[in-house]
């Protein structure tokens, strides 16, 4: 170390020079600066909430065609042309030709053709022990026209994807809770048709939106009634928002406009209604999704919190729609098998399936003569007549029995 002092300088400015000697080779040095940090953006591990399989693509066409194919085997069993002289379209499809617009006013096969091919009639799925009507009266219609609303209705609220064998059970149970609600009530006419499973889509869609809130944070999906939907996608928080409410507004009412539907005549609402409670809790059941940003523990690196899978919320809402599942499904086959008539327990049910009006009755009407204990009855819905033997004490309530049978 030199020291220098400079002449030019003030005495008491000194200037210092210090030379560093490097240190003999072979030995460390005294003091050395850590490397320079180098920070590298490590990017977040991926989510764990993903649609991992898409049951659109086979389940929706295997529900068609075994609907479509149950349908044209029932025209084919039916054989208009072989029972009457008043089919529709008899020329162009011969076998296959339509019942009369009296008999079948949807376009289809007659109510006996029906019942053969196992159409839910409450008096025979409880007096004559025939449960499986329960089954397989969810997949026949009545008509073209009930079959092609039907399937129309299935193909726009099946565009979302789901597991597939969640929504085939929830479909099939759905279905299955809708007719057993219509064998406890309905005992004046026979019901057929998938409005009950399509219903329970419905109800786990309200219920599944509910849960899942924020999942439709980036991609909204309005369903307008039955076949259109508008896709909207947004990044907007405030947008969003306005986006779900809007999104579960459009479904309420869609349920609703079909409920209200179903309390015209002729149109089971409590397979509807059964079915939408059904798909209601199963949707708390099947479609309850992980948090959409919950993180896989499996793939998640050193020092990433991850939490749980599912929210308390989520765990407790399940518990409870397994236990009311259970309860009614219980509850509803009990009454069934002990032969059990709903509109005993609930005189006012009734009005939820059909609401009379100056425009139409609920109860079917009939024209009748009797002479003695002979009496003669005309339906005056498909024009229908026939002639019955009386026993004693036979009084109007089991008149208007054979009137309802008589106008199925």
């Amino acid at each position: 170390m030199d020291v220098h002092s400079s002449a030019k300088n003030s005495p008491a400015e000194i200037e210092i020079k210090v030379h560093s000697i490097p240190p003999p080779v072979g030995y460390p040095p005294l003091y050395t600066q850590p490397p320079p940090l180098i920070h590298h953006h490590i990017p977040p591990p991926p989510l764990y909430y993903h649609f991992s399989e898409e049951w659109f693509p086979w389940l929706v066409p295997f529900i068609f065609i075994v609907n479509v194919a149950l349908f044209i085997l029932s025209m084919y069993i039916n054989n208009c042309p072989l029972h009457s002289r008043s089919c529709v379209g008899v020329q162009m499809l011969q076998r296959f030709a339509f019942e009369n617009v009296q008999e079948n006013p949807l376009l289809g096969p007659s109510s006996a053709t029906l019942l053969k091919m196992g159409a839910l009639d409450a008096n025979k799925v409880i007096q004559e022990g025939q449960q499986w009507r329960i089954v397989t009266s969810m997949w026949l219609h009545a008509g073209v026209l009930h079959i092609f609303t039907n399937m129309l209705n299935l193909l726009a609220y099946s565009s979302n994807c789901f597991p597939i064998a969640r929504i085939g059970l929830l479909y099939t149970l759905s279905g299955l809770g809708g007719s057993l609600l219509s064998s406890l009530f309905l005992r004046k006419n026979i019901s057929v048709g998938a409005s009950g499973a399509l219903f329970g889509l419905l109800g786990a869609m309200l219920s599944e939106l509910l849960m899942n809130w924020t999942i439709y944070a980036n991609k909204v999906r309005i369903y307008v009634f039955i076949f259109i939907y508008v896709s909207i996608q947004t990044t907007s928080a405030n947008n969003v928002y306005s986006m779900q409410l809007a999104t579960s507004t459009m479904l309420i009412l869609m349920i609703l406009i079909g409920l209200m539907v179903g309390i015209l005549p002729h149109v089971d609402n409590f397979s509807h209604l059964g079915g939408f409670i059904t798909g209601f809790f199963l949707g708390f059941i099947l479609l309850v999704h992980p948090h959409s940003n919950r993180i896989n523990q499996t793939i998640a690196p050193h020092g990433y919190y991850t939490k749980s899978k599912y929210k308390s919320c989520q765990h407790i809402f399940l518990v409870l729609s397994v236990i009311a599942l259970s309860v009614l499904f219980t509850m509803g086959f009990v009454f069934l098998f002990r032969k059990v008539n709903g509109n005993d327990y609930c005189s006012w049910c009734h009005y939820l399936s059909c609401v009379p009006t100056p425009l139409w009755s609920c109860d079917p009407l009939c024209n009748s003569i009797q002479l003695g204990n002979q009496l003669n009855l005309t339906c005056l819905d498909n024009g229908k007549s026939r002639s019955y033997t009386l026993p004693a004490g036979y009084g109007v309530i089991s008149v208007q029995e054979l009137c309802s049978k008589l106008c199925i």
